[in-house]
């Protein structure tokens, strides 16, 4: 009736390496989606943040939703932005995706 504890076989087993070997694949998973993932996602999202706090007067930008303009005032978070003649609009300056150029290069 207790033959099969019997069959396992009698040989020790150290815990401390059957728990490395089991977290192993877990850490290495982890670090492979950290150099794929994370870490080049957090590298653009730096970027960007320099992108937004560098935006002047005249800047040439594209919008998150696909509006042209250029930045006519800046005040604090606010930008007003000409986007066509004599049409200003208001944005928050994370509405930004992009900067294009500047005004003194589209006139250049």
């Amino acid at each position: 009736m207790f033959n099969f504890l019997f069959a396992q076989g009698s040989q020790p087993v150290s815990p401390g390496a059957g728990m490395f070997t089991s977290f192993f694949p877990l850490i290495l998973i982890f670090v492979i989606f950290y150099f794929l993932l994370i870490r080049p996602q957090q590298k653009k999202m730096r970027e960007h943040q320099k992108l937004l706090r560098e935006l002047k007067k005249g800047d040439r930008i594209l919008t998150n939703g696909g509006i042209y303009g250029t930045i006519v005032n800046l005040k604090g978070n606010i930008l007003e932005v000409k986007i066509a003649e004599e049409i200003k609009i208001e944005l928050t300056r994370s509405a930004v995706a992009e900067v294009i150029g500047s005004e003194e290069q589209a006139t250049t």
